[in-house]
């Protein structure tokens, strides 16, 4: 089984390593981990430490250090921008995309979208987001952590895709995002709109903007999931996962 990943503000690359605060609590109190059990720790920005636990007291872990590595960002960097959907489902859109390796998320504000976020309500939904994103990135054991943008209108982000290799994902799209051309290197970034979908003066606007239309297949997805099966095949087609 792979070691458990909890993730630190800086890296140790030799030595001891005490970890405490709510990473100390979850790795001795929830986990339990004991004396000469391993785990990792990370910063979220690829510097890995491979650890063995030399003491433990109750939220406190004393580790020592036997390894350290620095993981790169792969290529092509993956950016979605995920509209806000109703209930739960944008966070569980965060959390199954941060598993298959997104390296961006860009809530959306779409004409279409249900929710609103907005004042406070808006301030603790991107919270919310952020959190999920780093706790699947943990129990996806990422070197790197997904970041999570402040929310735009569509006018920001039509702004945002002009000169990058962009998509949008639409069920009348012609091109099947497997046999769109793809970079290897540089931004890509992918369009996931709500539950009632893009509006056609949203398409209108990112397709001049540059970004293709395209389509996965001849199922419509929710919002919650279309994002991470997209990712899932710009990860196959890109060589990411191999």
């Amino acid at each position: 089984m792979t070691d458990a990943l909890f993730l630190v503000p800086s890296v140790p690359e030799t030595g001891t390593y005490r970890l405490d605060g709510a990473e100390g609590h979850h790795a001795a109190d929830v986990v339990r981990l004991r004396v000469g059990e391993t785990l990792l720790l990370g910063d979220g920005a690829g510097a890995v430490a491979d650890c063995v636990v030399s003491a433990v007291a109750k939220g406190v872990l004393d580790v020592e250090v036997t390894g350290y590595r620095r993981v790169p960002a792969r290529e092509p960097r993956l950016v979605v921008a995920q509209a806000l959907a109703k209930g739960d489902r944008g966070e569980l859109a965060v959390q199954t995309m941060t598993e298959v390796g997104v390296d961006e998320i860009v809530p959306w504000q779409a004409a279409r979208s249900v929710v609103r976020w907005q004042g406070d309500r808006g301030a603790r939904a991107l919270a919310r987001w952020r959190a999920t994103a780093r706790e699947a990135a943990k129990q996806s054991r990422r070197a790197w952590l997904p970041a999570v943008a402040d929310p735009v209108g569509t006018a920001a982000l039509a702004a945002r895709l002009a000169g990058h290799s962009s998509y949008v994902l639409h069920e009348d799209a012609e091109t099947p995002l497997a046999t769109a051309p793809v970079p290897a290197t540089g931004a890509v970034l992918l369009v996931v709109g709500p539950e009632g979908g893009v509006a056609p003066e949203e398409l209108a606007a990112f397709t001049a903007a540059g970004a293709t239309p395209v389509r996965l297949g001849p199922e419509v997805l929710r919002t919650s999931t279309a994002g991470v099966a997209a990712l899932a095949v710009l990860a196959a087609v890109t060589g990411r996962w191999h």
